[in-house]
């Protein structure tokens, strides 16, 4: 018989985590001194005991290798756990590499422009919603005003339900940046069906997944934060997949202090 510091040398496992196979029924001391309370353990657990710091060295969390270890004598069952187990690996492999990209993408941001890093790119998926919108070609961007003030004319009687949250956003369609004659898209998440009026159409809008960055302040910084958004884009392995638009998280429809602002940029983006 062995004592536990001696089973624990030979086998290569720590007593720590030899008290803890016992607490999870996985290997039990061959007996106990009723007196002292000292372990012993027979030369005859070593094979299993190396089994389970192996299956351990895997990836297998304890609750998982009781069931493993009674498929050892089953190749069909054993496969299949090791399998389900690689698998599991890959993904976190997978996610790891995503992890590491992200890290070095932020490095070089940082490295090559240290106001980058002011806005944080992350990914995310935007719910179908219905929406009220209104489509025009408006003289400039700063002019975008004029459809939520039709937006408002327009269903002012209406008993419109918002969503929940509120969105409101802005689609830009042209494929560049335009000094004059722009064509954009208001809409507003709502809830229940309205007829259509002159100028504000409902309809559903499929869910779409975007690149975004949100930020506080004026509506000055949003060439920057483009910016920012698109080399992200480009950097971490997605590709454009869509029209970029805006929502205003705080507008001038709630405050007049263009500090207090939040607007989210996004771009829908699909992996190369």
């Amino acid at each position: 018989m062995l004592k536990i510091g001696e089973f624990s040398k030979l086998s290569r496992v720590s007593i720590r985590s030899l008290r803890r196979y016992d607490e999870a029924g996985l290997l039990a001391p061959a007996s106990i001194d009723s007196f002292t309370g000292y372990r012993y353990y027979s030369e005859r657990q070593l094979p299993v005991a190396n089994r389970i710091r192996a299956l351990r060295d895997m990836g297998f969390p304890l609750a998982a290798v009781r069931e493993v270890l009674g498929c050892y004598d089953d190749p069909e069952a054993l496969e299949r756990c090791l399998l389900l187990q690689r698998a599991l690996a890959w993904e976190e492999m997978e996610e790891a590499r995503k992890r590491l990209r992200l890290l070095d993408t932020a490095l070089e941001r940082l490295r090559k422009d240290e106001t980058m890093m002011k806005y944080d790119v992350t990914i995310k998926t935007l719910p179908e919603r219905h929406v009220a919108s209104v489509r025009q070609i408006i003289p400039s961007y700063d002019r975008e005003g004029d459809l939520w003030h039709i937006y408002c004319q327009e269903t002012a009687r209406m008993n419109i339900q918002d969503g929940d949250p509120v969105l409101c956003t802005a689609m830009y369609y042209d494929g560049e940046f335009k000094d004059q004659d722009v064509d954009v898209e208001i809409q507003k998440n709502v809830v229940g069906t309205y007829p259509d009026t002159e100028h504000v159409k409902f309809k559903t809008v499929p869910a779409v997944q975007v690149a975004s960055a949100t930020f506080r302040g004026s509506y000055d910084q949003i060439s920057t934060v483009n910016e920012a958004v698109a080399a992200w884009v480009e950097d971490n392995g997605w590709t454009f997949d869509g029209l970029f638009f805006n929502i205003y998280h705080v507008s001038p429809h709630e405050t007049r202090n263009p500090d207090e602002f939040v607007t989210e940029v996004c771009y829908p983006v699909k992996r190369k």
